[in-house]
């Protein structure tokens, strides 16, 4: 069974330069400009899935992304990696978009795509990490989904054995296709660029969608497309007072005791104790 695979991944900032990283105070949008992004490190973990199921089923994979112009780079990166094609979604219009705005867009762009089996994408971003995209693009085009997703199997030509991560355990699943997938770390280990996957990446296409491209509902994109809103940004005063206790140092304790009960610590009396009822047997 030839498989149409494809792998939803997010741009975000190189952690390397995570110190320049801020918040625009009008806009209250992350301000990105001359800061280089990397491909979201869970979403490297969706893309060797997608790899190794077209390795054993065969097939077609196509790698999409919703971020501005210069994620042309990162898409190459994945195309490097061994995916077929890749898809970017790029307007103006799409800026500012929350989680809900942007599950909608990207699910606008698969459905352009027209054909897909499975769907991958990273439990969570690196930098926002809200872990809601995967869910909600699965609910846009109405298909199973699952997340957190630790082990995939093959059952027949229709349906896949899948594990969920949950606390203390795991979930065991059969999802139908088409299906989408969000995917966690322990799935497998990421593979490295190769020279000749550089080199024939550079023959792979890379397709740009605008808002026009779509079918999409203009309400429902980028910044006026989000129900989430940013509150107050402020920087929180981190200074603490300082203050020098002199004296012996049972005058320094007693001090210090004192200023605790002032707070609200309830400290006990000198003379007073603890009891604790019951005991433990060996």
């Amino acid at each position: 069974m030839a498989l149409k695979i494809v792998v939803c991944i997010k741009p975000v900032p190189d952690p390397d330069y995570y110190d320049k990283v801020s918040i625009d105070p009008v806009t209250k949008r992350i301000t990105r400009e001359g800061i280089p992004t990397i491909i979201n490190p869970v979403d490297k973990n969706g893309i060797e899935a997608a790899l190794k199921l077209k390795a054993q089923y065969g097939g077609k994979v196509t790698v999409l992304t919703m971020a501005p112009p210069n994620a042309t780079e990162n898409l190459k990166e994945a195309l490097a990696m061994g995916a077929d094609e890749a898809v970017l979604l790029s307007d103006r219009a799409f800026g500012g978009a929350d989680t809900l705005a942007t599950s909608y867009t990207l699910a606008k762009g698969i459905e352009k795509l027209e054909e897909y089996d499975i769907i991958f994408c990273g439990t969570e971003s690196a930098d926002g990490a809200t872990a809601q995209v995967s869910s909600q693009l699965g609910e846009w085009l109405g298909i199973p989904h699952l997340w957190n997703v630790y082990n995939i199997e093959a059952q027949s030509e229709e349906s896949f054995k899948v594990k969920t991560k949950v606390e203390n355990g795991f979930m065991e699943w059969e999802i139908k296709l088409p299906c989408l997938l969000g995917v966690a770390r322990e799935l497998n280990k990421p593979r490295f660029i190769s020279a000749m996957g550089i080199i024939k990446a550079k023959n792979k296409p890379v397709t740009v969608w605008g808002k026009e491209d779509l079918e999409a509902e203009e309400e429902r994109l980028g910044l006026g497309g989000s129900p989430t809103k940013a509150g107050a940004i402020f920087t929180p005063d981190l200074k603490r007072k300082g203050e020098m206790l002199t004296g012996t140092a049972e005058e320094i304790a007693e001090t210090i005791i004192e200023k605790l009960r002032a707070a609200g610590v309830n400290i006990p009396t000198k003379g007073e104790g603890c009891s604790i009822e019951g005991g433990a047997q060996g």
